[in-house]
C-alpha cells in the first residue's frame, strides 16, 4: 500500500503547525524565517501532488494509490484515500496555486505602522498592539496551509464521512483568513465589513454541511439496513450499481437534495452564491483566490463524485432544474460583473457565472460536458488566480478597489496592464487561452442534450467580454489619474507569481491534452454510473458502399 496520498496530505499540515509553532515574528528576519518555512512546505507538497498526478495510469482502476487505515470501527468509518483521473488534477491545481498565493501575500500579515512601534526590522521597545499584530504572520501563512491540507484530503478521500469531516473543518481556517486578514484597502469600516464577510461565510457554509449531515447519516442508516454498514464510496456506489444496495425513489431524492444543497452552497450556486461577493470583497487578493479557485471547486467535485455516484437517479430527475439554476447563475452573475464599481466585487460576481458555466457541464450528463466542466474548474482556478492577483498587485498600489479611481495605469507600469489584459482575456475565454476549450466543451455538451438552454447560456459569453474588456479600459487605458503617476510596475517576486500562471494558461489552451486524457476516464466512468450516454446526433453520417463517410 503506497503511502503517497497521506503524505501529500500530511506535509502541509504539519507544516502548519509547525509555522504556528515558530518563534512570534517581532523582528523582520524571523517573518522572513516563518514565511520561507511556509513556502518551503507548499512546495514540497506541490512535488507530492505531481508525483501522484504522474503515477496516475488512465488505463487502470478508476481510483488509485489508495490507502485505508482504521478509524471509527464501530461506525464502518476508515481514513480511506484514492485518487482518480478529476482527484488528481484539482489536488495539483491546489498545490500549484498555494506557492502563487504564498508569495502573492508575502507582505500581507505584516504589522500596519504605528507611532510607537520600533522600525520594522529592529528590536527595539514596540506597544502590545503592534506585537501582537506582527505574531499574525505566523497565523497567516499557517491558516494558508491548514486550507491546503484540508482541501486535498478532500479531493483524495473515499470515506463519505471523512469528505464530510474535512469539507467541513476548512471553513475555519478560512473564516479567520477573511475576518482576521482582511483587505487594508477597504476604508475606515473594513475591520466591521470584514467581520460581517465572515461570519456570512461560515453561516452559509455550516447551514449547507448541516444539512448534508443529515443526508450522511440517512445514507449510513439506509445502507446499514441492507446490510452495508460503511461510509466507503467505492462499496456503496458499487453496490448502488448493481442493485445490492437500494434506495427508494423519495430517499433518493431526499438525500441527494442534502448533498447537493451543501456542494451548491459552496460551489456557489444561485441563488446560494450571495456570501460570495462579501467574502471575496473583504479579503485579501490571496485569500480571495483561496476561496474561489481553491476551497469552492471542492464543491463542484463533490457534485460529480458523490451526487451523481450514490444518487444517479435523482441525478437525472433533478438535472433539468439544476441547470436553469446555472443558467440563471451564469447570466445573473454576469450582469452583475457588469455594473460592479469594486474590482474585487467584479471578479467575485464573475467567478459566480463561471461557477454557472462549470455545474451546467456537470448536469448536463454529456461526456463533452463533464469534460469541459472538470477542466474547467482548473483553468478557471488558473486564470481567476491570475486575473485576482494582479489586481491585488495594483489595490496594494493605490490603495482603493474602485475602478473610478485609476485609469492610464498602462503609460505607468506596461507589465502589470499587459499581465492584468491576460487575465482579462482569459476570463473573457479568448481562443488560444485554456478557459476557451473548457468553455467550448461545456457549451457543446450541453447543447447535445438541452439546445435551448446551450444557446441562451452564449449570452453569458457576450457578457464576460463587457465586464472585462470595460474594466480593463476604465483601469490601464485612457489618461493617467493622479494617484496612478507614481505607480511601480511588477516587482522580480510578483513577476514570479503572475508568469507561471500565465504560461500555463497559455499552455493549457493550445495543448490541453494532458489534462483531457487523466480525466476523461474517471468522466466517463460517472456518466456510467448515472446510466447515460452521450446523445446520438441529430443526423447521423451516412457510409456510402465502399465504407467512405459523407
Amino acid at each position: 500500500m503506497s503511502a503517497l496520498l497521506s503524505a501529500t496530505c500530511a506535509v502541509p499540515a504539519a507544516g502548519a503547525v509547525l509555522t504556528a509553532a515558530l518563534p512570534a515574528g517581532t523582528t523582520g528576519a524571523r517573518r522572513r524565517t516563518t514565511k520561507l518555512v511556509a513556502l518551503g512546505v507548499s512546495a514540497l507538497t506541490l512535488v507530492l501532488a505531481a508525483v501522484a498526478a504522474i503515477r496516475f495510469d488512465p488505463h487502470g482502476d478508476r481510483y488509485q494509490l489508495t490507502e485505508s487505515y482504521s478509524w471509527i470501527r464501530s461506525f464502518g468509518i476508515t481514513f480511506s484515500l484514492g485518487v482518480d483521473g478529476i482527484g488528481a488534477v484539482l489536488a495539483l491545481l491546489t498545490a500549484v496555486l498555494v506557492p502563487m498565493v504564498m508569495l502573492a501575500s508575502w507582505h500581507d500579515a505584516d504589522p500596519d505602522p504605528t507611532p510607537d512601534a520600533a522600525p520594522v526590522g529592529t528590536d527595539g521597545p514596540v506597544d502590545p498592539g503592534t506585537i501582537e499584530r506582527r505574531r499574525r504572520t505566523q497565523g497567516f501563512f499557517a491558516l494558508i496551509l491548514a486550507v491546503e491540507a484540508m482541501v486535498v484530503v478532500s479531493f483524495y478521500a473515499t470515506d463519505v464521512f471523512v469528505f464530510y469531516v474535512f469539507f467541513e473543518a476548512m471553513l475555519i481556517p478560512m473564516y479567520f483568513l477573511i475576518g482576521g486578514f482582511g483587505d487594508r484597502a477597504g476604508g475606515p469600516e473594513s475591520a466591521r465589513q470584514r467581520s460581517y464577510a465572515a461570519v456570512k461565510f461560515l453561516l452559509y457554509n455550516l447551514l449547507g454541511g448541516l444539512v448534508m449531515l443529515a443526508a450522511v447519516i440517512g445514507l449510513y442508516v439506509i445502507a446499514q439496513e441492507q446490510g452495508f454498514g460503511t461510509f466507503d464510496l467505492r462499496t456503496l456506489t458499487s453496490a448502488i450499481a448493481d442493485g445490492r444496495l437500494q434506495l427508494s425513489g423519495t430517499a433518493e431524492k431526499a438525500l441527494f437534495l442534502g448533498f447537493f444543497f451543501a456542494f451548491a452552497v459552496k460551489a456557489p450556486l444561485w441563488p446560494l452564491h450571495t456570501w460570495l461577493p462579501n467574502a471575496m470583497g473583504e479579503a485579501t487578493a490571496g485569500t480571495a483566490v483561496l476561496i474561489t479557485a481553491v476551497v469552492d471547486k471542492v464543491g463542484t467535485f463533490a457534485m460529480l463524485r458523490f451526487c451523481l455516484g450514490l444518487f444517479p437517479h435523482a441525478s437525472k430527475t433533478f438535472a433539468p432544474a439544476i441547470l436553469v439554476l446555472s443558467l440563471i447563475g451564469i447570466v445573473y452573475g454576469a450582469l452583475l460583473a457588469v455594473g460592479q464599481k469594486d474590482i474585487k466585487r467584479l471578479v467575485a460576481y464573475a467567478s459566480i457565472s463561471h461557477f454557472g458555466f462549470i455545474i451546467m457541464g456537470i448536469f448536463a450528463l454529456t461526456s463533452q460536458g463533464q469534460s469541459g466542466a472538470t477542466l474547467y474548474m482548473v483553468n478557471h482556478g488558473l486564470s481567476t488566480a491570475a486575473w485576482m492577483l494582479v489586481a491585488g498587485f495594483l489595490i496594494s498600489r493605490r490603495g482603493s478597489r474602485l475602478i473610478a479611481d485609476y485609469g492610464g495605469v498602462q503609460k505607468v507600469a506596461p507589465v502589470l496592464a499587459g499581465t492584468f489584459l491576460i487575465g482579462s482575456l482569459a476570463t473573457l475565454s479568448l481562443p488560444g487561452l485554456a478557459p476557451f476549450v473548457s468553455e467550448f466543451l461545456v457549451l457543446v455538451g450541453t447543447f447535445a442534450r438541452y439546445p435551448v438552454i446551450g444557446i441562451v447560456a452564449t449570452f453569458g459569453i457576450v457578457l464576460a467580454a463587457l465586464y472585462a474588456l470595460l474594466l480593463y479600459q476604465r483601469t490601464m487605458t485612457g489618461p493617467v489619474k493622479e494617484g496612478v503617476r507614481a505607480m511601480p510596475d511588477l516587482k522580480a517576486r510578483e513577476l514570479a507569481v503572475v508568469a507561471p500562471l500565465v504560461a500555463l494558461t497559455v499552455l493549457l489552451g493550445v495543448y490541453p491534452k494532458p489534462l483531457t486524457d487523466l480525466v476523461n476516464p474517471s468522466v466517463n466512468a460517472t456518466l456510467s454510473q448515472v446510466h447515460e450516454t452521450d446523445p446520438a446526433p441529430a443526423h447521423p453520417v451516412a457510409a456510402t458502399p465502399g465504407g467512405e463517410q459523407k
